[in-house]
């Protein structure tokens, strides 16, 4: 599975990655209300596949108009690449929704 280089969204919003995708999630630390799990933040997974463009959820809880809209991708992780002491089989994994500005694309070279 073959990495894409993108720029970024097109003026409609267009997906930033495809299904197949290695993404790391972003590493930062958040204040407020927040959608990506902390647990995740720093790990790689594979894009599973795109929901569309929704209002942006860390701004709506302030009563902000969560514009402009981010792509909701569902991204696959191995369970073994987020809990280092897990005994289950490799097979196992976890399914997240995590939106694109929390997405950062890998190149096959910075795939662990």
């Amino acid at each position: 599975m073959k990495a894409r280089a993108r720029p970024g969204r097109n003026a409609r919003g267009a997906a930033r990655f495809a299904p197949g995708d290695a993404v790391r999630v972003a590493g930062r630390d958040a204040l407020g209300h927040c959608r990506t799990p902390w647990y995740l933040r720093g790990k790689i997974g594979i894009i599973a596949s795109v929901h569309g463009s929704f209002r942006d959820p860390e701004s709506l809880a302030y009563h902000k108009p969560g514009l402009p809209a981010h792509v909701l991708y569902k991204v696959r992780f191995k369970q073994s690449a987020i809990w280092g002491a897990y005994k289950g089989p490799d097979s196992d994994q976890l399914e997240a929704d995590i939106f694109e500005h929390w997405l950062e694309l890998l190149d096959r070279a910075n795939r662990e």
